[in-house]
């Protein structure tokens, strides 16, 4: 596959670069970080200008109406300058699932308030009962015109500042995504700050009752596998905010590493310092065109089980070797808390868990060869 970036997508991924570095510095993200929603609202404002909070959001709702390509680029610019904003679970996942199952006049009230900024939308996809993602403990039944949602589900990013979330449940049809208000009385969260600084969420849903419009309408249709394809989804698109965690670590660690000198040379050029410094470019440039594949293969076909399984392992043991390394090449700096090469280690570890870790992607490939056979991507 020939990965070469269009002029538009270059062009906005000139732009978030620019932007992202310009407002998104170490003090605007420790004052973010220490605000009660850990989320930098004016530099979401700034990006709502720009028209990058439209960048997956159909033209007729006031986006761009671009694809997964282009929301990669923007999550993986998010990633390099490790910015506090839910670009991740509003734009990344939530927004491409409602334009995907979404009817006209439920995209118009939620898309369209995204892409200016007004509202957010998380995503709730860590069930409490259920390690399925496809088979969610948390239940939705029908009464009437409304829906009954009970369940828990586990650490929702970004739900302190969210209007809605959308939550995946077991209908007696299938799987089914429904557009929760966050405020609803009988929906009870407790917050909690992650070691990466972030604000996160469980999230108890005890007779949540909707009105038939919270369902998304396309992934009621038994055929759908919404649940499916959203977790592919945002496998994918964790990946591509850590390949931006990574690719700017060993970014930083470069600079370090030629201006640090010790027994007067740069610690560069110390072969031990240059051996690990490759690994990391090799580890980053893995974790680069298997995040491509996969998302190349879930704006094509819709489906991309092993290509994303690939891409989240390397993900997350190259992630994880990458930074390790940044913060030891760093020394002593690497631990202070006013430099930032710290936050970049937090971000890589937080996302390598994240939807579960290398050895839980083996285990997901391995069952998919045995249930699947070969597979030749055409």
């Amino acid at each position: 596959m020939d990965y070469t970036l269009t002029d538009d997508q270059q062009s906005l991924q000139s732009l978030a670069r620019q932007i992202l570095e310009r407002e998104a510095t170490p003090a605007r993200i420790r004052a973010a970080l220490a605000s009660d929603v850990a989320m930098d609202r004016a530099l979401w404002s700034t990006l709502a200008e720009a028209g990058l909070l439209g960048v997956g959001v159909p033209e007729a709702n006031g986006g761009s109406n671009g694809g997964l390509e282009e929301l990669a680029l923007l999550a993986i610019e998010v990633g390099r300058a490790v910015a506090p904003v839910p670009v991740l679970p509003a734009l990344a996942i939530a927004a491409p699932a409602i334009a995907r199952f979404g009817d006209a006049t439920q995209r118009a009230l939620l898309l369209g308030p995204l892409a200016t900024g007004a509202s957010i939308v998380t995503a709730a996809l860590v069930d409490a009962a259920s390690r399925d993602p496809a088979r969610p403990a948390t239940r939705a039944r029908r009464e009437g015109e409304s829906w009954i949602l009970d369940g828990a589900k586990r650490g929702v990013p970004a739900f302190t500042a969210a209007e809605h979330v959308l939550v995946p449940a077991t209908t007696d049809d299938g799987v089914a995504l429904f557009v929760v208000p966050a405020s609803h009385p009988a929906l009870v969260a407790r917050s909690q700050r992650t070691s990466s600084g972030e604000l996160h969420a469980d999230v108890h849903l005890a007779g949540v009752r909707v009105d038939g419009s919270a369902a998304l309408v396309e992934s009621l249709a038994p055929a759908a596998d919404a649940a499916g394809w959203l977790h592919e989804l945002a496998l994918a698109a964790t990946c591509a905010v850590h390949l931006g965690v990574c690719e700017r670590a060993l970014e930083l660690t470069r600079d370090y590493v030629r201006e640090r000198r010790q027994f007067g040379v740069p610690i560069g050029s110390f072969q031990a310092v240059s051996h690990r410094a490759a690994d990391c470019f090799i580890d980053v440039e893995c974790i680069r065109w298997t995040t491509w594949q996969a998302i190349s293969r879930l704006a094509r076909n819709g489906r991309a089980t092993r290509e994303v399984a690939v891409a989240k392992f390397w993900a997350a043991e190259g992630g994880a070797r990458v930074t390790s390394a940044a913060q030891h090449l760093h020394g002593g700096i690497g631990a202070d808390l006013d430099y930032p090469i710290h936050r970049y280690f937090l971000w890589s570890k937080a996302l390598e868990l994240s939807l579960g870790g290398a050895h839980e992607q083996l285990e997901r490939l391995g069952r998919d060869m045995v249930e699947r056979g070969p597979e030749v991507w055409p």
